[in-house]
């Protein structure tokens, strides 16, 4: 028999809160788990890799809306894979245009260290006891 999970082990393997777990089986993100005798909740190994797979599109910037919608294409099974393809390829161009986007603001930002780091070089001077209170002042 698969080992089922309760609640709390499932919310610690997963890094989501009972929560959340609870938000998500409501809005129909996650089928309804089956519950034991005592009407605790038991996830299987299927629950968790479904609930890793909307942890990682949750963490790449899905909305919960998407989540629904994408969860409604599992739901439809195999005459829906290829609408769940597309979905998927049109979240992964989202992704990598964030992906370009943030490398192009880290480059920006490593500049302005680079130039913090060249103006501190070789100053002997104390560190200030309080930092400036203008944002001009900090990138300057």
């Amino acid at each position: 028999m698969e080992k089922e999970l309760t609640i709390q082990e499932v919310a610690q393997v997963t890094g989501l809160s009972e929560y959340t777990l609870r938000y998500y089986e409501r809005i129909g993100l996650l089928d309804p788990v089956d519950r034991a005798n005592s009407g605790h909740r038991r996830y299987r190994a299927a629950d968790l890799d479904w609930l890793q797979f909307l942890v990682y599109l949750r963490a790449m910037g899905m909305s919960i809306r998407q989540m629904q919608e994408c969860a409604e294409l599992k739901r439809g099974g195999d005459a829906t894979r290829r609408e769940r393809l597309a979905f998927l390829e049109e979240h992964r161009v989202r992704v990598q245009e964030q992906m370009r986007k943030m490398v192009e603001y880290l480059a920006y930002i490593d500049k302005k260290i680079d130039h913090l780091q060249e103006s501190l070089a070789g100053d002997d001077l104390p560190e200030p006891a309080e930092k400036p209170h203008l944002v001009n002042s900090f990138f300057s």
